[in-house]
């Protein structure tokens, strides 16, 4: 089953909403299990940088189905820096976001932009437990 955009805003409101609850402005992006954007909203007077953020480590979950945190001590490895470069450099190996998994199956991912990782991450997975 793909995740589908109504899937993707119920993930993006429940990670804003936990965003207001932190005090936080940022961006929350939702993508598909191959990385590519399905839904996205910026919050107002959320820094310009957070609407690149979330989308570059909700594509890095959503490529290794893992929480893009969990890349950052390999980002640097060869093999990690030669998959995105040749993904067009997309990909932030950073913490923020979390994979939409259902029946075992990578169908997406939520990242979150505008926090601490900490904090991305919290929104991130209030999103995701919205489906």
């Amino acid at each position: 089953m793909a995740l589908t955009l109504e899937e993707a805003n119920r993930v993006i409101a429940g990670a804003m909403a936990k965003a207001k609850e932190l005090n936080i402005k940022g961006s929350v992006a939702v993508c598909d299990g191959g990385g590519r954007l399905v839904a996205f909203q910026r919050m107002d007077n959320a820094i310009w940088a957070s609407a690149y953020g979330c989308q570059g480590k909700a594509v890095a979950s959503a490529s290794f189905g893992m929480a893009s945190g969990d890349l950052t001590e390999r980002a640097d490895h060869p093999t990690f820096r030669g998959i995105a470069a040749a993904e067009g450099g997309h990909m932030i190996m950073g913490r923020g976001a979390l994979p939409i998994v259902r029946d075992e199956a990578i169908e997406g991912a939520c990242g979150v932009g505008g926090g601490t990782g900490e904090e991305d991450e919290i929104c991130a997975r209030a999103g995701v437990e919205m489906l």
